[in-house]
């Protein structure tokens, strides 16, 4: 039998987020995900307490209110401009904009709308005012290692490469 999720273990892991209300696949992450649990929090709380106690092969689901995650929606974030105004390297949807107040704090902003005229930024996450079930499926639980366990997560090795010598980091 598996090793169970629990601190100082490393878990791999699938998963997806579903929109609960439209049942579309918002995004999904198919290649393993490692960290170490209970050191790494990856994931929201409610995703790292579900996870706890399961064990390679299960697949859960977790329904999230991502309002109680990232907040109430603030439509003070969404700005349209004309699109004269905006950089051309700003033009295309999914396009991250960082912008600064006059205190020098910075925020992202996501392109979400773009048309002949206008071009609409977003400062919301892309996942607040949403309903979401996180899809998971644990590919591996293991003890970590020492080093696994101060990074966080996976460790890997420098490749070797012949004739090649390594220069100290």
């Amino acid at each position: 039998m598996s090793d169970p999720i629990q601190d100082n273990k490393y878990v791999e892991l699938k998963y997806r987020v579903i929109d609960a209300k439209t049942g579309g696949v918002l995004t999904s992450v198919d290649f393993p995900l490692g960290y170490v649990h209970g050191v790494n929090d990856v994931l929201s709380a409610q995703v790292m307490a579900e996870l706890e106690g399961r064990t390679a092969g299960e697949t859960i689901s977790v329904e999230l209110d991502c309002e109680q995650i990232f907040g109430p929606r603030d439509e003070s974030l969404v700005v349209t401009d004309y699109l004269e105004n905006v950089p051309e390297e700003y033009r295309e949807v999914g396009t991250t904009v960082v912008m600064q107040n006059d205190a020098g704090q910075t925020k992202h902003f996501l392109v979400t709308r773009i048309d002949e005229k206008t071009l609409t930024v977003d400062g919301n996450h892309p996942l607040c005012g949403r309903q979401v079930v996180f899809e998971l499926e644990i590919l591996a639980v293991r003890d970590a290692t020492e080093a696994e366990i101060a990074a966080g997560g996976k460790v890997e090795s420098r490749p070797e490469l012949a004739g090649v010598k390594p220069v100290p980091l």
